[in-house]
């Protein structure tokens, strides 16, 4: 719908045009005998040159010219009638200014953006918008504050890339009709209150210190369960009891680098344990 508004407003100036002809033609041949008069001084001012990433928007008596815009290359104007625009088609990127949000679940949080964005149609960009730049940068810092008021801090913080992606369509929907093109937005940064990260922290270290203990719990329990198996294998087998003896007085000597005496001999030993 937008599209074919702006052209009407093109096709109404053009009708404009047609009614004001005879003296639009006067001027231009003015213009033409001025040009043809001064040559070859007036190319110096009648040719223009753009590089291969703008484009020309031209208004001549202070109206669009028919067609599309000029360039790449070189074109011409007339002197005193004509006037032009140059447009950049490239990506331009800015950041969108820290934006003091409350969030769903009225947490207030400072966010900031950055917003890649070109223009797709040069004539749309001059004519239906005074600075398409700054009108870009002002609808999305709103676009901002209000896409990401309907979200819980817990999505802003977790679904960071959705978000970038769903305030780029729109931004590139409301846009469209400035003749701008907003390739992608980036959530850079959100920055919590002072009082809301020590609660989030404090409540990450009580939640690692519990599975912690969880863990510390599960070892001890498996541990127990090992010693139970081992006592029972032991039992069964008294000459496993000795063996493990003699592998644990080994185990002390070799890290107390001691020597240990046996007060009895080994077959009394051996007799009290049967």
């Amino acid at each position: 719908m937008n599209h074919n508004n702006v052209d009407i407003k093109i096709d109404t100036n053009r009708d404009r045009d047609e009614g004001l002809g005879l003296c639009t033609w006067l001027l231009t041949l003015a213009a033409m005998l001025l040009v043809i008069c001064t040559f070859p001084i007036s190319l110096f001012f009648c040719i223009k040159i753009v590089q291969e990433y703008e484009r020309a928007v031209i208004f001549r008596l202070g109206r669009l010219l028919a067609g599309e815009a000029k360039g790449p290359g070189i074109f011409f104007v007339l002197p005193c009638i004509d006037t032009y625009m140059k447009v950049d088609l490239r990506v331009i990127s800015f950041d969108v200014p820290p934006q003091e949000i409350l969030t769903k679940d009225s947490v207030t949080v400072a966010v900031d953006a950055v917003v890649y964005f070109r223009i797709s149609n040069p004539v749309w960009s001059v004519v239906n918008v005074e600075d398409a730049h700054r009108s870009t940068k002002l609808l999305a810092q709103t676009t901002l504050r209000n896409e990401l008021g309907t979200k819980n801090l817990s999505d802003l913080l977790l679904q960071r890339e959705t978000i970038s992606e769903s305030i780029a369509r729109i931004l590139d929907v409301a846009t469209d009709p400035w003749g701008m093109k907003v390739e992608r937005v980036e959530v850079k940064d959100v920055r919590l209150p002072q009082q809301l990260q020590r609660a989030m922290a404090a409540e990450a270290e009580a939640s690692r210190e519990a599975r912690a203990k969880v863990i510390a719990a599960e070892g001890e329990m498996n541990a127990a369960k090992a010693l139970k198996e081992a006592a029972e294998v032991i039992q069964e087998s008294p000459q496993a009891l000795q063996l493990r003896y003699l592998q644990t007085l080994q185990t002390i000597s070799a890290e107390k680098n001691s020597t240990i005496i046996f007060p009895l001999p080994i077959d009394m030993l051996n007799k009290a344990l049967s």
